[in-house]
């Protein structure tokens, strides 16, 4: 359903004062298959929110944890900003905030412990993304989750994402 109209990277940028020219979700084109067989998905990519985060365990000074609903977090006030965790990220979801410390999606936490859905989810015009409690089901996104045409990215590497694409 994503055509790429980035309301989601505007909203998550309004939502958390992400500074200009950082992002905390970018939109993803991938073009596969050979000519005239091509086929092209188009996502609203972010932290994967993984259940096996290799930034938490690469950061030497426990300022990435998972939090509360297995968010994976930074604590900017014991971030040295060594980037362990952005080179160990395999979904490139990190960025070095210009105050020096390490920032990331969030999922909107802050709206999350309100009962709010993420700011990404609440403005995309195509409802392409669904945010909700995986493990209760009769949640839309457990729904979702039936279907078998369900994708997440980069699997080999043993991270365990908790970011689903429907293909």
């Amino acid at each position: 359903r994503c055509v790429g109209c980035s309301a989601c990277v505007i909203a998550c940028k309004t939502e958390n004062k992400v500074p200009l020219g950082s992002f905390r979700d970018w939109i993803e084109e991938e073009l596969m298959g050979e000519f005239p067989n091509l086929h092209m998905e188009i996502r609203s990519n972010r932290c994967q929110q993984c259940d096996n985060p290799p930034c938490v365990t690469a950061c030497p000074t426990g300022a990435s944890y998972v939090g509360e609903g297995g968010v994976t977090l930074v604590n900017p006030d014991k971030c040295t900003g060594c980037k362990a965790c952005v080179v160990s990220c395999p979904y490139n979801a990190r960025y070095i905030h210009p105050q020096g410390h390490i920032d990331k999606c969030t999922f909107c936490l802050h709206r999350a412990v309100k009962g709010l859905k993420p700011a990404c989810v609440t403005v995309c015009p195509t409802n392409s993304l669904t945010f909700g409690n995986r493990n209760d089901p009769k949640s839309e996104i457990s729904q979702t989750l039936k279907d078998p045409k369900i994708k997440r990215l980069k699997e080999e590497t043993g991270c365990e994402p908790n970011l689903f694409f429907l293909i």
